[in-house]
């Protein structure tokens, strides 16, 4: 049966908030370490796909650090925790197009391999990620944005690792910003996804359960 906010806040936390805190924690420590490093091989390799999946997972780490403001808060709290989150991939997504754009005017090849091993390895940690939040998703959209975010991230990195065997293949810089230009759709769909998601949830709805 789903329990009102006005009661919550009424009786005081949840019994699962302090899970849901121990797994934002936990997820925001992942995404932040994927950051750096996808950032790091990213710019060594010169790879747009590897940069944008840097800037994709420092989105997530901020929006892990909202909803961490938000877990045992008001349905307004958590509305404006996913409202920020969603802008914010939306802005990163535009940033990201920008640099597609640049790179593709000043060319160079990246390193494929690097591309692969490093985006083998974000997934793996996307999946734990993933094994987290599986349990959490449906107790508010601070939380489903949080899943949301994690599936994309999964999906990114899944085609930068065909964009970089085909960088191998054709030794050419294309696979690389077509991934970069894929992964701009991909996070600019998420973020309206979870604008969309803020919106329409509603304080008498079921968004704890």
């Amino acid at each position: 049966m789903a329990k009102s906010y006005d009661a919550e806040s009424e009786h005081g936390l949840d019994p699962n908030n302090e899970d849901e805190r121990r797994t934002l924690i936990w997820v925001l420590g992942i995404n932040f370490t994927q950051f750096v490093v996808a950032g790091l091989v990213g710019f060594v390799a010169a790879s747009t796909g590897l940069l944008g999946a840097a800037l994709d997972n420092l989105a997530d780490s901020a929006v892990y650090a909202v909803s961490l403001y938000a877990v045992g808060r008001s349905v307004a709290a958590k509305r404006w925790a996913a409202r920020l989150s969603g802008i914010l991939l939306i802005a990163l997504a535009l940033g990201l197009f920008v640099e597609v754009i640049r790179r593709f005017f000043a060319g160079g090849e990246p390193y494929g391999l690097a591309m692969i091993l490093t985006a083998i390895l974000n997934a793996g940690t996307n999946l734990v990620c993933l094994r987290l939040l599986r349990a959490h998703r449906n107790r508010g959209v601070h939380l489903k944005a949080s899943w949301i975010f994690t599936t994309n991230d999964m999906l990114a990195n899944l085609g930068i690792v065909a964009s970089g065997v085909a960088v191998m293949i054709f030794r050419s810089p294309v696979p690389d910003l077509l991934i970069g230009l894929a992964i701009v759709l991909l996070v600019l769909k998420g973020g309206l996804e979870i604008v969309h998601e803020a919106n329409i949830s509603t304080p008498g709805g079921n968004e704890d359960s």
